[in-house]
């Protein structure tokens, strides 16, 4: 018994679970290992074997040479994975904004469960809902793989396909963008450099008054010139190199900030005298816009998500 083979062995088995003639291929293996330790070496020992292993490579690249034709996924069905992941992602999400807004759960099952949330929660739920819808559609098209039948899956129109992912040119339109959002991002830093906020009822040089509290003006004022400067660096990063990876990291962050100005609570932030409806109508009103503005960015990130998923697969 030689367990250095014998542990070999074993971890080939586990890469070959769920074939029937497993224990025929590592008859075979084992014997073709014996057979080249003693025609390389003379004998068959412990160091014999180590040096044939070694040769032979990782258990892992031996196992998949035997499981050519069986894969997860059939390759005719990978171009649907991240489509259909992205169409099931929308529907999640205008769920979930409607959860957050009705203060209702929604259920369809086995498919969906959408919580009743808070604007802050559906920050977190999302990327838990993108992992969740993208496992669902693996796990069918798992099945219909390993089904072997003839499925034909319908092709939508309305999401991203591999032909269409192409890095943009540095166009002047472009350039023209990155230089409004370097002038817009500078303004907004002036403003809150020279007065500590960017929110005003009123600009005049002797009427200046803050729309909020100096404490949330200052909080809100970093969030939004945060959100802007990000913009701003992303233009500026794909000018010189365009890559998924950059709108990913961007959506992230854009997400996080969004998250932030959900815990400041807006009822105490408002530091002009309002009408109570005035005040509930600009409450809902904020809400709403960072809201849409979440869904803005989780969508860029999804968009993300698939081409660097859909380049792995081209691969």
């Amino acid at each position: 018994m030689f367990k250095r083979l014998e542990a070999y062995l074993e971890e080939i088995s586990h890469f070959l679970s769920g074939r029937e003639e497993r224990e025929e291929i590592l008859s075979e293996i084992r014997s073709h290992i014996l057979e080249k330790a003693e025609q390389e070496f003379g004998e068959v020992t412990e160091s014999s074997l180590d040096k044939v292993l070694a040769a032979y490579g990782p258990a892992r690249r031996v196992a998949e040479k035997y499981l050519d034709g069986r894969e997860i996924i059939a390759p005719a069905y990978r171009r649907y994975l991240f489509r259909y992941t992205t169409l099931l992602f929308a529907v999640h999400c205008l769920f979930s904004v409607a959860a957050v807004v009705f203060k209702e759960s929604f259920i369809f099952f086995p498919v969906l469960y959408v919580p009743s949330m808070g604007p802050f929660d559906l920050l977190f739920y999302l990327p838990t809902a993108f992992l969740f819808d993208l496992g669902v559609v693996t796990l069918v098209l798992y099945l219909i793989t390993q089904s072997k039948k003839e499925v034909r899956l319908p092709w939508p129109k309305v999401s991203i396909d591999l032909d269409e992912v192409r890095p943009p040119s540095a166009t002047v339109g472009r350039i023209f963008g990155l230089l409004a959002m370097i002038i817009v991002t500078g303004l907004a830093l002036y403003l809150y450099l020279r007065y500590g906020a960017i929110f005003f009822t009123t600009f005049g040089s002797a009427s200046r008054q803050p729309l909020l509290i100096p404490e949330a003006g200052q909080w809100y004022s970093l969030l939004l010139i945060g959100l802007l400067a990000i913009s701003t660096i992303g233009l500026a990063v794909k000018l010189v190199k365009f890559s998924p990876w950059i709108d990913a990291v961007k959506s992230v962050l854009s997400l996080v900030l969004v998250g932030l100005a959900f815990r400041y609570p807006f009822d105490t932030a408002i530091a002009v005298p309002l009408p109570e409806a005035v005040l509930r109508t600009t409450k809902y009103t904020v809400i709403v816009s960072l809201l849409v503005l979440s869904i803005f960015f989780a969508a860029d990130l999804v968009k993300a998500l698939v081409r660097i998923g859909r380049k792995r697969l081209a691969k």
